[in-house]
């Protein structure tokens, strides 16, 4: 498949699927601070199936997607207890520190989601920046900028087809400012 037309799929039937997204990872994991991570895993996942095949259903592959993620989680959170072993040496395990090339990619795309980010109208990226950056709630978000719970959806939504443009863009696309 094209990347564009992957692209199109992801924001017309996987974005629209976050809320119950998010309400399945806040009922399914115990750690609260891990949704954001596990989410865009996810979307990482159904984007990366997309391009081999686009699904003709988006919600099962999204939410078969997140029972696996969490199940494999689970599965790795096995620690083995401190005293079962006298010599940490003796577990072999690499230390998980990133070569300076993979620390270089990771520092342009966090360049390029600031970028992103920067662009957005000032009331989506404010909402977004309270949502997804500082962890707020919809109720919260709204309160602070004295708008209902459904303007704030409509933040999120519009901020994360615009974030998408932007990320997902072909090179070629990147210098467009979205309005």
């Amino acid at each position: 498949m094209s990347a564009p037309d992957v692209h199109t799929w992801f924001v017309r039937e996987v974005l629209p699927l976050e809320a119950a997204l998010m309400q399945f990872l806040q009922h399914n994991w115990r750690n609260q601070s891990d949704i954001a991570d596990l989410r865009q895993d996810i979307y990482m996942r159904v984007y990366d199936a997309a391009l081999k095949e686009i699904p003709e259903r988006a919600k099962p592959l999204v939410f078969t997607v997140a029972r696996n993620l969490i199940l494999t989680r689970v599965r790795d959170a096995q620690v083995v207890p401190i005293e079962a072993v006298s010599d940490l040496d003796a577990l072999n395990i690499a230390i998980d520190t990133p070569d300076p090339e993979r620390s270089t990619i990771v520092r342009d795309e966090l360049r390029r989601l600031q970028v992103a980010i920067d662009r957005l109208p000032p009331r989506c990226r404010e909402a977004f920046v309270m949502g997804r950056i500082q962890g707020h709630s919809r109720g919260e978000i709204a309160l602070r900028m004295g708008v209902s719970e459904k303007t704030v959806t409509e933040h999120f939504t519009k901020a994360m087809r615009l974030l998408a443009d932007v990320l997902y863009a072909e090179p070629t696309d990147l210098g467009k400012k979205h309005e």
